[in-house]
């Protein structure tokens, strides 16, 4: 066969050898046919073939996310968009030049501000209110596990002092009751009877929005975190999704990861299986496929929702009887568990309290007494504690550790929200990456977009370094924490393919498999640890297409305003 294309003059990453390789590497009909010595691949290459220059750079296979929200993100990022927002009235300013420019909203709706802007990360509703007075505001914090609102919204809502708690959700109160501003996980669903629902439209224009800036850095897959059967008026993400793939729109190779509703019960299993059986009849596996559910379990570690084994402390340090919160009964967990993996189904778990991954584990080795071992390749996310007696657990269950690299070093957010809280000597078992990669853990990456940047290359410096990148602080818990360039490299490859079950096709660079890989502008193993935040994707190929080219379009797409952590989204 002979190459349709070939990259030359650089060096390829397959993700088989220890290191790169000064080697070429030909594309015929989509896929890789030859990589090796120039002498070695000149058989393929004819007067037609198509010559790719890379000058000295790297070619890495096609980074895939392993835990991304892209449709939430896109959609976000079209309506107020607060993450460029740098304090607190920055923010506010925001909301009032968004809410000027846009008269006809009913409700101003938009996500992204930061907990640590505001004091406790709990803004009020008041600073809202002088410069919205007349309409509705409701805006989610950038971990997605909180909003802010104004009166208006709050009115609209029917939620007032004498409003209790919902199960799974608190509201920040004022002296008297009244609902202050802030309202955390299971309190802001009590908003959606009244916010207008989400138009198909601009979910469609927030999946190309987000496709544009995600092909920009260097990802060719990815596992979208949360696709819900949809209420109401609210756009369908899995028809968002399956248009996208007949319209030729959808570049990218997508897993979508369906919605398990705490409040839905085991009935809702019958109507995700057959929207996953309706994908897998309509699309190649390889494009788009719908057979993973996500458990949400607990929530975050910063509102004190995360569930842990050890209590949370007050801001004096003394115990609370708080250990968060878990959504499901450990039972319930287990009853359902089973059931998804009976019906052939990979679960996704969010889990990031010690507890948390605790119980999850535990419904995985229900699931495998019952149905036996398989192949499903159930994961684990965000993991922000694990405890060392659970660390061999995940390589027994064949569960994988998927971790939001980001996170792990230390931050406003982190060190002033969150480690105050814990009990001592939880920074050393904080995001356990190189632990869990000692004890035979498969590593999958992602980065829970829009909480943080999708930015590879960011999560991969933090990895490697568990300190951010120009930030002038003591890495993040001990020095066995840190994973190697190739360890969190690998994860981001082929570590994600196979948990999206794309390994047999993608993942690696070698003859046969789909020509997905992104081009580095440096060989990012010559440069040191502290520098390796400074690689850039120049191109971005998929099945043998060019779909990003920095050349062509400048770097306006290829990163986003805030490679800061902010864990958590859902």
């Amino acid at each position: 066969m002979h190459a349709e294309i070939l990259f030359e003059n650089g060096w390829v990453y397959t993700g088989n050898d220890a290191g790169p390789l000064r080697a070429n590497l030909a594309i015929a009909e989509g896929r890789i046919i030859a990589i090796g010595e120039p002498e070695d691949v000149s058989a393929t290459v004819t007067p037609e073939t198509r010559r790719v220059d890379l000058q000295g750079q790297l070619v890495v296979p096609g980074f895939q996310d392993a835990h991304i929200h892209p449709i939430f993100a896109g959609i976000e990022l079209l309506q107020c968009d607060l993450t460029a927002a740098t304090s607190a009235e920055d923010a506010v300013a925001t909301v009032a030049r968004y809410a000027e420019e846009n008269p006809d909203e009913p409700w101003i709706l938009g996500a992204g501000w930061s907990m640590d802007f505001f004091p406790g990360g709990t803004p009020t509703r008041d600073l809202l209110d002088a410069v919205v007075p007349d309409r509705p505001v409701y805006l989610i914090n950038r971990d997605h596990h909180g909003a802010w609102a104004n009166t208006a919204a709050f009115t609209a809502a029917g939620i007032g002092a004498e409003t209790p708690d919902p199960e799974g959700g608190r509201l920040e109160r004022e002296e008297d009751g009244t609902p202050a501003g802030t309202v955390h996980e299971g309190a802001m669903d009590l908003f959606n009877a009244a916010k207008p629902a989400v138009p198909y439209e601009l979910a469609y224009q927030g999946l190309l929005a987000s496709q544009k800036l995600l092909l920009a850095q260097g990802i060719t897959a990815w596992q979208d975190a949360w696709v819900p059967i949809p209420e109401g008026e609210h756009a369908d993400h899995l028809d968002v999704y399956a248009d996208a793939a007949k319209n030729g729109d959808l570049k990218v190779r997508v897993t979508a990861c369906q919605w398990w509703d705490r409040t839905a019960g085991m009935g809702q299993l019958e109507a995700i299986v057959e929207r996953r059986d309706r994908v897998a009849g309509a699309f190649d596996h390889t494009m788009l496929n719908a057979n993973t559910v996500k458990v949400m379990v607990d929530g975050v570690a910063e509102n004190y929702t995360a569930a842990m084994h050890h209590v949370y402390l007050d801001h004096h340090g003394h115990h609370t009887d708080n250990r968060g919160l878990e959504f499901f009964d450990p039972d319930e967990l287990k009853e359902f568990v089973t059931a998804i993996d009976d019906s052939g189904m990979q679960v996704h778990f969010h889990a990031l309290g010690d507890r948390a991954v605790t119980d999850s584990l535990d419904a995985l080795q229900a699931a495998r007494d019952s149905n036996g071992i398989n192949d499903h390749r159930h994961h684990l996310a965000h993991l922000q504690v694990v405890r060392s007696e659970d660390v061999a657990r995940f390589a027994a269950l064949n569960a994988a550790a998927n971790v939001q690299a980001l996170w792990a070093c230390h931050e406003e957010q982190m060190d002033t929200l969150t480690l105050p809280f814990l009990e001592p000597g939880a920074e050393d078992r904080h995001y356990p990456f190189g632990e869990l990669a000692s004890a035979g853990a498969r590593l999958v990456a992602g980065s829970d977009w829009p909480v943080s940047t999708a930015d590879p290359i960011a999560a991969i410096h933090v990895a490697v370094n568990r300190t951010a990148p120009g930030e002038d602080l003591p890495p993040l818990g001990p020095e066995s924490q840190k994973l190697s360039l190739k360890q969190i490299l690998d994860a981001y490859t082929r570590g994600s393919a196979w948990i999206n079950h794309l390994d047999a096709e993608t993942g690696t660079l070698e003859p046969g498999k789909l020509a997905d890989l992104a081009v580095l502008d440096v060989n990012i193993f010559d440069l040191p640890a502290e520098e390796l935040h400074r690689a850039v994707v120049t191109q971005t190929w998929i099945g043998g297409e060019c779909v990003y080219d920095r050349a062509l379009t400048g770097n306006t797409e290829a990163r986003d305003n805030h490679v800061q952590p902010a864990p958590v989204m859902p």
